[in-house]
């Protein structure tokens, strides 16, 4: 499991114009899925994503995580961080699980998040969206299950 994280002053998803997921403050998350990812991988990932601290405290230093500032999550899935773009000009999505797989595993892992004490809104599992965000700082990071 591989999540962009990006630290956010808002955001937003839209589908056909409808917006279905905003948060003001907080966290957007691009995730994806790979074939071997098991609810393991999915914990892993939202215990670091709740517990990073790249929030600044008091004095001007990223110490505190989302949790402990009151963000919200925006979780967008996102099967073409699995790209693999080392041959041609075509990316090759193989990597990526299939929506039949992958689903579950992003539910669960917005679930996760949820019992982990976060406000999570989230985008439409495999539909043309548009996110728009509020880059704070720009403040971006990777965090991966597997190395």
């Amino acid at each position: 499991m591989k999540a962009v994280i990006q630290r956010s002053k808002a955001a937003q998803v839209t589908v056909d114009g409808e917006t279905v997921g905003r948060i003001d403050h907080g966290l957007v998350l691009l995730v994806g899925i790979t074939h071997e990812d098991t609810e393991q991988d999915a914990k892993y990932v939202a215990e670091k994503v709740a517990g990073l601290r790249i929030f600044e405290d008091e004095d001007g230093k990223m110490n505190r995580s989302v949790l402990e500032t009151g963000g919200q999550v925006l979780s967008v899935s996102q099967f073409t961080l699995y790209g693999d773009c080392r041959k041609g000009k075509r990316p090759n999505f193989m990597a990526a699980a299939r929506p039949e797989q992958a689903e579950p595993l992003y539910n669960r892992f917005n679930g996760m998040l949820r019992e982990l004490g976060l406000q999570v809104e989230t985008g439409r599992f495999g539909a043309m969206m548009d996110v728009s965000l509020v880059n704070d700082g720009p403040v971006t990071l990777i965090v991966e299950s597997r190395q």
